[in-house]
């Protein structure tokens, strides 16, 4: 009778257990909510830029809002190997293009200086720590972010954001945070972060000093992003947040599943990807949840945003083309495995990277491939005005066209 009513237990427990799990899954899926192009939207923002010569691509999301996209001239396939730089580790951020140089930061937590016309590392640095994040340029500096895991034999578990000179090398300033992988967003003569702890900070880009600190209601894994008004970022909480450049909390919308993803902000809006297989519009001055579109699986990438269109990745192995007044399904392409990195649209082709180490260049009005490469498992792609960056498991290819 004992073993009989131990059994009953045991199966309760089991059924109990699956009912707990399969409503996580419901509480934790995104709801299909339709966005309008007549409220909170703005489609007449202009097309992004052209890359400066001397900073072609200087920060994570290729500028301060975030949007992965550039419109270039002639940066197609087929394209021809320049050179290749062996990273000794995972390269999991791509890099930033400026002052004639290449600056990446590997898995192991070592940023290099690499010579944009040879390849050739002109400096590095080793952290002590990991390096999840990519750097951003300014005024003559480079300036990362790095954390404090056991995953790379870090003895710490804290974050520093560090500042070089761009050219040499010389290390400027250095600042102990939380453990943070969010990639640093320089505007103006201030450097924005957030970190685990839920703390987004502020700090001068010459000196380092802190500017201001916010407490937000989750970690951040992500980077900030602005629309020169107001700053963005997601939590781990599912808290999407907007800040003025003073720290102040303007608005807030919880309850998004988990925000690993970064915010791309266009058109009047802020558009980001969830954990709970989402992808997700708010307006920008309001934080109304305009639209939001279930993926079918975790989305860790962040948003590309061009054309009116939000193109993002998702662990369903689909890449998405929604649009972006309404998160309608404008064209999915199925890869080959799951999608964690971010993508970037270059001279109207979108690339990203799988988890079964295979880069795609689709069109990014139709969804059509137009090239693929048997490496990439994140970011893959940045870009200058002749050469296209590949970043694929462990190397970086500079690529030019043939």
């Amino acid at each position: 009778m004992k073993r009989l009513l131990a059994a009953l237990g045991l199966s309760l427990l089991i059924v109990v257990a699956f009912a707990v799990v399969y409503l996580k899954v419901l509480r934790e899926t995104a709801p299909t909510i339709v966005g309008s192009p007549t409220t909170e939207y703005a489609p007449q923002q202009s097309a992004p830029p052209l890359p400066r010569a001397d900073l072609a691509w200087p920060t994570y999301g290729f500028d301060a809002a975030g949007d992965r996209a550039v419109e270039q001239t002639k940066l197609r396939p087929p394209f021809r190997r320049v050179w290749t730089f062996h990273g000794h580790s995972l390269l999991e951020f791509p890099p930033v293009v400026g002052y004639g140089k290449v600056f990446i930061t590997n898995f192991n937590g070592h940023l290099y200086a690499l010579s944009a016309a040879t390849g050739k590392t002109m400096w590095s640095y080793s952290s002590g720590r990991c390096g999840w994040a990519s750097p951003a340029l300014a005024d003559g500096l480079v300036v990362e972010t790095f954390i404090g895991s056991s995953e790379c034999h870090s003895q710490t578990r804290d974050g520093e954001i560090v500042a070089f000179d761009a050219g040499t090398g010389q290390l400027r300033w250095l600042r102990t945070v939380g453990p943070t992988e969010s990639s640093p967003l320089i505007v103006g003569a201030t450097v924005y972060l957030g970190d685990w702890n839920g703390k987004v900070w502020a700090l001068a880009l010459r000196s380092g000093r802190v500017r201001w600190t916010t407490q937000l209601s989750g970690a951040i894994k992500g980077s900030l992003a602005t629309d020169g008004t107001r700053l963005f970022i997601g939590t781990y909480a599912g808290e999407m947040a907007a800040l003025d450049k003073r720290g102040g909390v303007l608005w807030s919308s919880g309850g998004h599943g988990a925000f690993y993803s970064s915010p791309a902000v266009a058109y009047g809006r802020v558009f980001i990807g969830s954990l709970d297989s989402g992808v997700y519009a708010f307006g920008a001055t309001t934080g109304h949840l305009l639209w939001s579109r279930p993926t079918g699986g975790y989305v860790y990438a962040s948003p590309a945003i061009s054309g009116h269109l939000v193109l993002i990745g998702s662990y369903s192995r689909r890449f998405y083309a929604l649009g972006a007044a309404t998160g309608l399904v404008r064209w999915t392409f199925t890869a080959n495995g799951p999608i964690s990195g971010s993508a970037s649209v270059i001279d109207g082709l979108v690339y990203f990277s799988t988890f079964n180490m295979r880069t795609y260049a689709l069109d990014a009005t139709s969804g059509n491939q137009a090239a693929t490469w048997r490496d990439g498992k994140y970011s893959p792609a940045v870009a200058d005005s002749e050469h296209l960056y590949l970043v694929g498991l462990g190397r970086l290819y500079e690529l030019a066209p043939r």
